[in-house]
């Protein structure tokens, strides 16, 4: 797992991404006016599901977010995929050796 480095902590990277983007996180409680352009048939289903609790600008960094976690996720995927498939043949190799001692005991 990568390292990172944040205001001199030394943090795993999955550990930095649950505390930037995380609801009151170090980087989650700072706000940012901005304005986007939106499909108005998106932001009307928004509109349906915000509350008095849960703002139109909620729903949107809370989908952010979502998205955020999904591509850190889907990295970390394809790295891991990568990893297993450079030592698919010696792992293959060896469960083939395993099995031929189960096989003759």
């Amino acid at each position: 797992m990568r390292k990172i480095d944040v205001a001199g902590q030394a943090l795993v990277e999955a550990d930095w991404w649950a505390l930037a983007w995380s609801p009151g996180g170090k980087f989650g409680s700072m706000r940012v006016k901005t304005s986007v352009t939106i499909d108005d048939k998106v932001l009307r289903a928004i509109d349906r599901v915000t509350t008095p609790a849960r703002s139109r600008s909620r729903v949107l960094e809370d989908a952010a977010r979502e998205f955020l976690a999904r591509c850190a996720r889907t990295g970390r995927e394809a790295r891991d995929l990568e990893i297993l498939n450079g030592a698919a043949e010696a792992l293959n190799r060896e469960m083939e050796d395993v099995l031929a001692f189960q096989a003759d005991s």
